[in-house]
């Protein structure tokens, strides 16, 4: 049996997070992932709280999203709340749009500076990858895509695939899953709505519930290194919903 994660992203307009804890044990959730805006203001005391919160939810932090400048600039602080909180992968989930490259150069040295800042991270024995949204699936005037040229200049990352991006980008979920199968260490298991619908969600959809063919991408995805499979909602209107149907879906698989 898969040990079920939710992207705590998904419950930020939910609070508190001891209730969404609750729920998701109950659920039957084993892991959560983090993401910055949960531990970047933390003190060590507030860290360990959020830990005891978690073991007695029967929940464990597995994986964590920190920011690039957290990595960067916070690197200590950083290991710091990934070893209290027990994970074992670490992702960069995110670059923003003044701040991406515009061509093939630009994007491979990124992936070098991302292999950087994950150095510290593999060193004290965490996974350390890359997490894609839709725009590294747009082709570079050279015909190349983002994508590429990221795990190019960073031969060490591992990739933490988010298959309802790359569809949104316009690629094959299957074709990129079979290229990069032995460097997907997590997944984002996450759904979109049919055209036109669910539009005060962002166009997304609970798991199974939506367009995406899960059932064949979920087999594509035990085929590969991914540890972690973790529910997301960019933006559900119910968390109960989304994360009942959700967990529902995939136990069916």
């Amino acid at each position: 049996m898969t040990n079920v994660s939710f992207q705590l992203y998904s419950a930020r307009n939910f609070p508190p997070l001891s209730d969404i804890f609750k729920l998701l044990g109950s659920l039957g959730y084993k892991e959560v992932e983090g993401f910055g805006g949960i531990y970047g203001p933390m003190d060590g005391d507030a860290v360990k709280a959020l830990k005891a919160d978690l073991d007695a939810n029967g929940l464990t932090m597995a994986t964590g999203h920190f920011g690039l400048d957290q990595l960067e600039n916070e690197t200590s602080r950083m290991l710091d709340i990934a070893r209290t909180l027990g994970m074992d992968a670490v992702y960069c989930p995110y670059v923003m749009p003044d701040d991406r490259p515009t061509d093939a150069a630009g994007w491979t040295a990124f992936g070098a500076r991302l292999e950087k800042a994950g150095k510290p991270f593999r060193d004290a024995g965490f996974d350390f990858g890359w997490h894609n949204h839709d725009f590294e699936f747009v082709a570079l005037a050279d015909g190349s895509l983002p994508h590429d040229r990221i795990f190019e200049g960073g031969p060490s990352l591992s990739w933490e695939m988010d298959v309802a991006w790359v569809v949104r980008g316009g690629a094959d979920p299957l074709k990129f899953i079979d290229a990069y199968k032995d460097r997907i260490t997590s997944a984002h298991i996450k759904d979109i709505a049919p055209a036109g619908e669910n539009a005060d969600e962002g166009g997304w959809a609970d798991v199974g519930h939506g367009t995406v063919d899960w059932p064949a991408i979920w087999a594509a995805l035990k085929a590969t290194k991914a540890r972690h499979f973790v529910v997301e909602h960019d933006n559900p209107s119910d968390i109960t919903r989304c994360a009942t149907r959700s967990i529902k879906t995939i136990q069916s698989f």
